[in-house]
């Protein structure tokens, strides 16, 4: 299946792109475009719950809400129409940026509809023509569980002038802030960028991804970014170098399975990795292939740690393997390999593997004799074995490497970045899935974003459990492998999105994002 055409990922694009596709779609029909703006509004409110349970199952009482004149104002005081039905006790503060005269119709409409919730302590005020000074003490210093920043859109041309800018400048400086969101990107950030935008917590991107708001340039304003889909897309889309990947590429795993399938219709996972010194890593990887679906999964450990370690992951074949003096996987064990591999649907090495050059050199070699899609992590990712396996000019089967920035650099000698991703990733034929607080994905001709994920990933062994689930998507869609790759890597940030709601993002273990691989599947995120 070709990504770009499909449900599973839109185009990003510049803000004078999508300035020029949003006309073509609304026009002038301020209908159209009304119900475009209740769209995106309700989305950013649902969203802005959804994200809040990191932090809190308690309600919002306090919110402040910053209003520009444009269609980013409407979309917030939307949003804020959707929390005050889903939150009865909610006490908002309303900031206009303009005076009431100034506003669009549509955002004015949108105002107007926040009328009946005057009985809930709705406060709307003025910066101009206000007591400024009041005010300016207000935004900086009192506490609010949410702040919406819909003053600018995608017009904006730098740099941030008078009242946008005071209010930008205290609400940033504001430590009583729980939870800041930019509704479609920050105030300050477009095609050209003020040197100090809005500071988001998480960017609601409405209607179409901005390139800005995936440029890593901006991750300290932009925060985690949040794609909502509000149909812009729906008949065609445009050509783009880089995409937006969505929840419905986890579809296929929501449908029934047939019913005369057996174990083998899901693949056979090869893990080929761990070592006596990092034990753990293959334990993970093998309990993370078992939980996303594999049919199979077999896996070669440390003789030493093989007995140990079935009990804890029966569902998997363990086939105890020679060791080094060290305790890495020594290359005499090639022949179990060999026994076993017209068995083999995908294969994972990397993980705990340790940087022994026997054990390195076994890599290669079991690349060699098993010809599969291969999952290449950790350990691994050393530019000796990526350029020996991109070299094999035989190879009939994918390769999946899976880097964080720091092993980026050192198997391709280059800094992180979108043209070195494709530029490496179109050199050696390797998909290429270069992990971060944003996940980009590539085969050398586009790039694609997982917005999936945050900082509860940022603990050691989530990589491992990647690796496994990546396995597992591979064996199960061995045709379409960068597909399976960006299948696997929106899974993982799913069920990470789904154990931080649940949980909190710090008194939890990394093991406990596989409990909630189910709940991504089971619990879509329409907004995506």
């Amino acid at each position: 299946m070709d990504l770009t055409g499909s449900s599973y990922a839109d185009p990003i694009l510049s803000c004078a792109e999508s300035s020029r596709w949003e006309e073509a779609v609304l026009g002038t029909d301020l209908e159209a475009a009304w119900r475009a703006m209740n769209a995106a509004g309700a989305a950013v409110g649902d969203a802005v719950l959804l994200d809040r349970l990191e932090i809190s199952e308690r309600p919002l009482v306090r919110t402040l809400v910053l209003v520009g004149k444009g269609h980013n104002g409407g979309d917030a005081l939307i949003a804020l129409r959707r929390l005050f039905d889903r939150q009865p006790g909610l006490q908002a503060l309303v900031v206009l940026a303009a005076g009431l005269e100034s506003l669009k119709p549509l955002t004015r409409r949108a105002l107007e509809q926040l009328n009946p919730n005057r009985d809930r302590r709705l406060e709307v005020v003025g910066w101009r023509g206000g007591d400024t000074e009041r005010l300016t003490r207000r935004l900086e210093s009192e506490p609010f569980d949410l702040c919406l920043d819909g003053l600018l859109g995608m017009q904006f041309k730098p740099p941030l002038r008078s009242a946008v800018r005071q209010m930008v400048d205290c609400v940033n400086s504001n430590p009583g802030i729980d939870l800041r969101g930019a509704v479609d990107l920050p105030s300050g950030l477009g095609d050209s960028s003020d040197a100090a935008p809005f500071r988001a917590d998480f960017t609601y991107a409405t209607g179409i991804a901005k390139a800005p708001v995936v440029d890593e340039a901006n991750r300290r304003w932009v925060g985690r970014i949040r794609y909502l889909d509000i149909g812009f897309f729906f008949a065609r889309k445009p050509a783009s170098d880089i995409w937006m990947l969505k929840d419905a590429i986890l579809d296929p795993h929501r449908r029934l399975r047939p019913p005369e399938s057996d174990k083998r219709t899901y693949g056979h996972v090869f893990i080929l990795t761990g070592s006596r010194p990092y034990p753990g890593a293959l334990l993970m990887s093998v309990r993370a292939a078992l939980r996303s679906g594999a049919g199979l999964v077999t896996a070669f450990a440390p003789e030493s740690l093989a007995a140990t370690f079935a009990p804890q992951a029966p569902e998997a074949m363990w086939v105890p393997w020679p060791e080094t003096l060290a305790g890495s996987l020594a290359l005499e064990g090639r022949h179990l390999l060999i026994a076993r591999r017209d068995r083999c649907s995908s294969l994972v090495v990397g993980p705990g593997l340790g940087c022994e050059a026997e054990t390195l050199q076994l890599v290669t070699e079991a690349d060699a004799v098993v010809d599969r899609p291969i999952v290449v992590d950790a350990d691994a990712l050393q530019q000796g074995v990526v350029d020996a396996l991109a070299d094999r000019q035989e190879r009939s089967s994918p390769i999946v490497a899976t880097p964080h920035h720091g092993e980026f650099k050192r198997i391709s000698g280059l800094d992180p970045s979108d043209q070195a991703l494709r530029d490496f990733s179109r050199r050696t034929g390797i998909i290429t899935c270069l992990k971060g607080p944003v996940t980009r994905i590539s085969d050398g001709d586009r790039v694609f974003v997982s917005p999936f994920g945050g900082p509860v990933l940022a603990r050691g062994g989530s990589g491992d459990l990647l690796a496994g689930i990546l396995g597992t998507t591979l064996a199960d869609c061995p045709g379409a492998p960068l597909e399976a790759a960006c299948r696997g890597v929106v899974w993982h940030g799913r069920a990470a999105d789904c154990l931080s709601r649940a949980r909190g993002q710090v008194a939890v273990q990394t093991t406990e994002i596989l409990d909630h691989l189910a709940t991504a599947l089971r619990c879509p995120d329409h907004g995506s």
